[in-house]
């Protein structure tokens, strides 16, 4: 049997190990290790056609934390938002800004929220017409919901808007602070927004109208374009007549960031569209 002195050196032992194990979690939950922060220093967003009006960078993000005239929204799912997100930011899911009353497949489920329905959402998330709106997600397990509520937002007419270049993984890669803290909005008031620009989307009806002549992409995974997957509400497995498959992860580079102009050009002659081409993505 163990003699008491034993024991108590033991536990000793025991309790300084989770003492240092404590420090070391509480430090991830703050700062991710530094990969090369100089190379995400001069990001050149404006090698894309109305980059700035579109993006902003990780650094210039960093530099605006902490500001009253900005919001910041996590489009990952909350579980992902829940592991570490960028401080501040309030979590709004992948379709915080749709409608999904019903199940997938019902008529309007997961388009737009009706104007007088979006108007209330965002100004319960603290946005108005003044306040500059970055949106971002973990894009590779979110995946890719900051660039939806990016869209939708333009679409209302709000141009004070950008989605983070690179997401949540390119924030990391720069060694940029995060939090786990959850975040609860100040709500906001008098929020005009205009009536939807409808050149922004392509319903049903106009897809079904024009599937002969139309250029479609789809850009789920593989398996989903198949009708193998259908694991993300699909009513049914498959992919629309005509259309053609193009990976979105493809245009990312590893780090999260975009593909080059040219790169992106060439993925897309793969599958026969070219730049001033009409085409419809889903």
């Amino acid at each position: 049997m163990l003699s008491k002195k034993t024991l108590f050196v033991i536990a000793s032992v025991i309790i300084a190990i989770v003492a240092v194990l404590a420090v070391l979690v509480a430090n991830n939950r703050t700062k991710q290790p530094v990969v090369d922060t100089k190379k995400y220093l001069n990001i050149d967003i404006c090698q894309f056609k109305n980059g700035s009006d579109i993006f902003i960078t990780p650094h210039e993000l960093q530099q605006k934390l902490g500001h009253d005239n900005i919001v910041i929204l996590d489009a990952s799912h909350p579980k992902v938002y829940g592991k570490g997100h960028i401080p501040g930011a309030v979590s709004i899911g992948f379709k915080g800004l749709s409608n999904c009353m019903g199940k997938p497949g019902d008529k309007e489920w997961g388009t737009i929220l009706p104007k007088d329905r979006l108007t209330k959402k965002l100004e319960s998330l603290g946005i108005d017409n003044n306040k500059l709106v970055v949106a971002y997600s973990d894009i590779f397990k979110g995946p890719g919901g900051g660039g939806r509520a990016v869209w939708q937002m333009k679409m209302a007419g709000l141009d004070n808007v950008r989605l983070l270049y690179g997401g949540l993984e390119l924030w990391k890669r720069c060694g940029y602070e995060l939090s786990r803290e959850p975040v609860i909005p100040v709500c906001a008031e008098n929020i005009v927004l205009k009536d939807y620009d409808e050149s922004f989307r392509a319903n049903q009806e106009y897809i079904f109208k024009n599937l002969d002549t139309i250029k479609i992409v789809d850009v789920r995974s593989l398996k989903e374009f198949t009708g193998d997957d259908t694991s993300r509400g699909e009513a049914r497995g498959g992919h629309i007549k005509g259309s053609q498959w193009l990976d979105w992860t493809w245009l990312m580079n590893k780090d999260a960031s975009v593909k080059s102009p040219g790169k992106i050009i060439e993925l897309m002659a793969g599958i026969g569209i070219k730049p001033g081409d009409e085409f419809v993505l889903y």
